[in-house]
């Protein structure tokens, strides 16, 4: 089989169910008119209104707990597999907590204060303004929803590229315990517990809890001491929410979650042979000296080899019924993470380059929501507010480059704000039309320290937009709904991560020959931030279930992007540089997904996902959209029997294919950061007795252990090869409901 046909058979499958589901559904619409449908339509709320998702006008996925219980899927990076156009990543080698998901080209290369994600994570309806050291363990969850393409009149910030939405199970009246317990290979130990009880009849709460430890992939060589394998690592996570009903109008909820997380260096290698004119290579290191394995790590220092995170927040969200045709709800929250994380940047024994490193972020926010229905129209209009100050820390007495020390101070406060009102109106029974506008102002001030003879430099800047959309659904008699949808999106501009280059500038003063040379840098103050980003969005597509048996979305889109930053990264005589590269860029698609009941045992899901960027050259060079997949493509089988004795054995096959990309923005063969194709296979074999309140499953992730690529770096100095901590796992899993 040639390679492009292996690439394309996860989409070929997908297309040909696809089409035969679409053929064959007006004989299946007439012949199953009469039955009940198989298809249980998710309620969502996406535009902050609960709608059937066939009825929202923007391109989305959404996934029940149950879902995410019946694919095994336990963190959201495993999300990112079976949702077209999605690809999350673990991108930074100097952790293993962070989660960097790109939506249609756009993401987030980076973690540093002055960085924001290009798509934004949401729990509960409070943003995470970062994306490092949060809780990624999926329990006590309702259903996730991801939403592509800029989300800019109605979510609370930086939603550019898309917006994923992880929503929580709320305290009910319902007394239910579930108890789950995992090990397998690699070291697997995972256990959780969730419970719901009432109280009174006006009060209820859950509490879940959990533990997940997994092996490491490969060894410290030189750090007998070492306290995690490398890949290895464990959490405690736990989430209590209590539930407060006074009235029948009104709704408390109060909810507190934490975890505390451990373990060794994401798995990386160092390519220097490639780089003859870098410096690593002038310095005599070579590729024989880097771990032979590249999921082993040669490194020396014992303050890069092992990361933590923990992470805590607190929330009250507030919904009062004003009467029966308005209401008012309001979110306020506040959260903290930190980490410790480092990267031994040579990945050799000789002490080069290393970057030990602590982080820690501090947020609030609070949001006030008027909803209401005046007659066929419906609208959501509110006010928000949001504030964050964090620091990143490389200390000279433990990070060195180049044998020398070095350091980094990097400070950040956010303040945004923004007003919104978003409008539907039902013209017909059929069509709908609506829209938006967002009002956002955002400030930001900043300060870094890289080199204490220049000091401490700092800056402010402050930005504004207004965000609209349009959008009309239409739905026709054989329940399939049209829509399309004109959408902007903003974000605020991004001070550089790492700003080595003020070393240069003050050397290029005189140095220390000239008095007035940290002066002259701090007069010229090249710390400065970026324009902010702008986004339109032009989509439409069809969605909806045409028979009781099959449904499906598709989606065609047109975006547009001006100022948005790539971060780059370079070594200079200085250290390890990161700036950002402004382009305008344009992205272009198709997205498909759906669900086929091909017999009352035998479901098939599918998806695929097909992208062109375009990205304006830069002094002759054409840049690319890094970690950005050309093709996307899912498709999962599951089958149900029933035996003799009327027990279940439930099967599921999940397979995955993400097309080959680059690891930076730039395409050119000679930089060796092309990331290879690569098809992931998980299987889910469920047994459930009759009758019974429990059951056992046998799990493979990633069963024919397909080794990939996270992302690969070319500094101009070495290729860094951050490697995925996915790999091959087998095991059992038990779980009881009470």
């Amino acid at each position: 089989m040639s390679t492009t046909a292996r690439n394309l058979t996860p989409i070929a499958t997908a297309m040909a169910l696809a089409m035969a589901g679409l053929s064959s559904a007006p004989v299946l619409a007439e012949e199953a008119q009469a039955e009940k449908s198989k298809i249980e339509a998710i309620t969502v709320t996406a535009t902050k209104r609960s709608q059937v998702i066939y009825e929202v006008p923007i391109a989305m996925s959404a996934f029940s707990g149950d879902d995410l219980d019946a694919q095994g899927i336990s963190d959201i990076t495993d999300v990112g597999k079976f949702v077209p156009n999605l690809n999350i990543t673990g991108f930074s080698a100097g952790h293993n907590s962070s989660a960097n998901p790109f939506i249609r080209g756009i993401g987030l290369q980076d973690h540093l204060i002055t960085t924001d994600p290009g798509v934004s994570v949401y729990v509960d309806g409070v943003y995470l303004g970062r994306q490092v050291g949060q809780n990624w363990n999926l329990a006590n969850i309702e259903r996730i929803e991801v939403l592509r393409g800029p989300q800019g009149t109605l979510y609370g910030r930086n939603s550019i590229g898309g917006a994923i939405n992880i929503i929580t199970k709320q305290p009910d009246q319902e007394a239910v315990t579930k108890v789950s317990a995992e090990t397998g290979t690699r070291g697997r130990v995972k256990a959780s517990m969730f419970t719901n009880q009432a109280v009174t009849d006006e009060l209820a709460f859950n509490f879940n809890m959990g533990f997940n430890r997994r092996g490491g992939l490969g060894e410290f060589t030189n750090l007998p001491n070492a306290e995690y394998d490398v890949g290895e690592n464990q959490e405690f996570h736990g989430r209590v929410s209590v539930k407060y009903t006074p009235t029948d109008d009104l709704r408390l909820v109060l909810t507190a979650d934490a975890n505390d997380g451990e373990g060794g260096t994401r798995p990386f290698t160092v390519l220097i042979d490639e780089m003859p004119e870098g410096r690593l290579y002038k310095a005599g290191l070579r590729n024989a000296m880097v771990a032979a394995d590249p999921y082993d790590n040669a490194t020396t220092s014992i303050d890069t080899a092992t990361v933590s995170n923990k992470a805590n927040g607190l929330s009250l969200t507030a919904e009062y019924d004003i009467n029966a045709d308005y209401g008012t709800k309001f979110i306020f929250s506040k959260r903290s993470s930190e980490y410790k994380a480092g990267l031994d940047d040579d990945g050799t024994a000789v002490a080069l380059d290393h970057y030990p490193e602590r982080g820690e972020a501090d947020q609030t926010s609070v949001e006030l929501q008027l909803t209401g229905y005046l007659g066929r129209a419906d609208f959501v209009t509110g006010i928000y507010w949001f504030n964050e100050e964090g620091s990143n820390r490389q200390s000279p007495d433990e990070a060195s480059f180049d044998g020398g020390p070095t350091k980094l101070e990097l400070d950040q406060e956010t303040t945004s704000r923004a007003v919104f009102f978003n409008l539907g109106y039902d013209l017909t029974d059929d069509l709908r039309l609506s829209g938006g506008v967002r009002y956002t102002e955002d400030e930001k001030t900043a300060s870094t320290n890289v080199f204490d003879p220049v000091g401490t430099i700092s800056s402010s800047k402050d930005w504004d937009e207004i965000s609209w959309e349009v959008a009309a659904n239409y739905t026709f008699e054989n329940g399939l709904n049209w829509y399309g949808t004109i959408q902007t999106g903003y974000q605020s501009g991004q001070y550089p991560a790492r700003p080595y280059f003020l070393i240069g500038q003050f050397f290029g003063e005189g140095g220390f020959d000239n008095p007035n040379a940290a002066a002259a840098v701090r007069a010229n103050n090249a710390f400065m931030a970026s324009e902010n980003i702008s986004a339109i969005n032009y989509e439409t597509g069809f969605k909806g279930q045409l028979t009781n048996d099959f449904s499906m979305s598709v989606a065609f889109f047109n975006t547009e992007y001006e100022d948005l930053p790539y971060q780059v990264n370079v070594v200079t005589d200085s250290g390890f540089d990161t700036n950002n590269l402004i382009v305008e860029q344009t992205s272009r698609g198709i997205e498909f997904e759906s669900t086929y009941y091909v017999t009352d045992q035998f479901t098939l899901h599918s998806s695929f996902g097909f992208m062109d960027v375009d990205v304006e050259e830069q002094n002759g060079i054409k840049p690319v959209a890094p970690l950005t997949p050309e093709w996307t493509a899912s498709i999962s089988p599951s089958y149900e029997f029933e035996l003799d004795n009327n027990a279940t054995v439930n099967t599921r096959f999940d397979v995955s294919f993400r097309d080959s990309m680059y690891g930076e923005p730039s395409s050119d063969p000679r930089r060796m950061t092309q990331i290879d194709d690569r098809t992931t296979v998980n299987f889910d074999i469920s047994y459930a007795p009759a009758n019974a309140n429990w059951d056992i499953s046998l799990y493979g992730r990633n069963i024919f252990d397909e080794r990939y690529d996270d992302a690969r770096l070319n500094t101009g100095d070495y290729i860094l090869v951050i490697k995925s901590n996915d790999a091959s796992e087998f095991g059992v899993r038990y779980r009881a409901t009470f």
